[in-house]
């Protein structure tokens, strides 16, 4: 396997997205090359709207990255090998307001114009946020959902065309 990212279409990526997203994880980051912020998502998707490649991501108001992602248009989806599970593990239980997740991960940044992403990804998707919901509590059409907000912080959705895909 090369060890350099190249540019491919989305329509190429092999992995199967529900194990990618759900249980192997990744890394949203958002903001610039002079402030950014990344943290670590089981919850996602990849798909085709209004005739787009698009990828959906979920925030919560409270995370330090929403802010980031309120701010720019622009934002990344790194995904990455088991060997660093634990850099994902420490940059979704500590916040970028009170620790530098990048120094205490040991992942490196790259600046690509205005998109942050990491050199150790095996994929990224560089996305451009086209639309945004926040979620509705009464539009929740099962109430087993409910148990994920004991503190109604609901998360805001945001839609992204993938721009660039970058994989090993």
């Amino acid at each position: 396997m090369t060890n350099t990212l190249k540019q491919i279409e989305p329509e190429d990526i092999q992995d199967n997205v529900f194990k990618l997203i759900g249980k192997d994880w990744m890394l949203i980051t958002a903001g610039t090359p002079t402030g950014f912020n990344t943290m670590t998502a089981s919850w996602g998707g990849m798909g085709v709207l209004w005739d787009k490649k698009v990828c959906f991501s979920v925030v919560r108001p409270t995370r330090y990255t929403y802010e980031f992602l309120e701010k720019d248009p622009t934002y990344t989806l790194s995904f990455f090998s088991t060997k660093y599970r634990d850099a994902l593990t420490l940059c979704g239980t500590k916040s970028g307001r009170d620790v530098d997740k990048v120094r205490e991960s040991g992942l490196t940044p790259v600046f690509d114009g205005d998109a942050v992403f990491f050199k150790e990804a095996r994929l990224v998707l560089e996305c451009r946020r086209i639309y945004f919901q926040d979620i509705i509590p009464s539009n929740l059409q099962d109430a087993g959902i409910e148990r994920f907000y004991p503190e109604k912080d609901y998360h805001r959705m945001y839609v992204g065309q993938i721009v660039k895909c970058l994989a090993r």
